[in-house]
């Protein structure tokens, strides 16, 4: 099977998960600047989760770029790191809702702790497929970032039962950890091509 299918079919979903997240928030009924506070816990979740969707969007792409064929267990992979990914607008939209309460953080971060592994997962199998010595295996490395965020995850999930704040901070942790581009993946596949 040929990668892009995979490819497009996997943008589709992203495209489709940011989608209903911005459509979770309605239009206020009045038409004054303070009729638009309610809706700022709402915009504050849809950030961070734009920002965690967009993440996962450009990293899928290098994990596809280095993809030369596609197999069966590769494509179960996906579509378990895509069952996961659209739970964040259920995630987000009820986190928003309820002001970062307990509960909702910690579904919040369980969801992003079961989106990660379900990137590993993928990652891994691709990796084997292509062959230890492949592109995304050289780019991966050590994978630091995947093993920080995963403990972030944990820790946001534990202390959301103690205090939502500590819990808010390691999921932003996460996101800006990845927001900061690693040049190393963009050389290692510059140098390929």
């Amino acid at each position: 099977m040929n990668k892009t299918r995979l490819e497009a079919f996997s943008d589709g979903v992203l495209a489709i998960i940011i989608t209903i997240m911005v459509l979770e928030i309605k239009v206020p009924h009045g038409h004054e600047f303070a009729d638009l506070k309610p809706l700022i816990p709402k915009f504050l979740s849809y950030i961070i989760s734009f920002i965690y969707v967009g993440i996962y969007w450009n990293n899928h792409h290098y994990l596809l770029h280095g993809l030369s064929k596609v197999n069966g267990k590769i494509l179960w992979a996906n579509m378990h790191l895509l069952f996961w990914l659209s739970l964040i607008p259920v995630a987000t939209g009820w986190m928003g809702e309820h002001n970062f309460e307990q509960a909702s953080m910690t579904l919040y971060g369980v969801v992003l702790f079961l989106s990660a592994i379900a990137y590993f997962i993928l990652q891994r199998l691709i990796i084997i497929n292509e062959g230890e010595n492949s592109v995304l295996a050289k780019a991966i490395g050590s994978d630091f970032k995947g093993i920080t965020s995963t403990i972030l995850y944990v820790v946001g999930i534990v202390s959301s039962f103690y205090t939502e704040w500590i819990s808010g901070v390691a999921y932003l942790a996460v996101a800006l950890l990845w927001l900061i581009p690693d040049k190393r993946i963009e050389k290692v596949f510059n140098s390929k091509d």
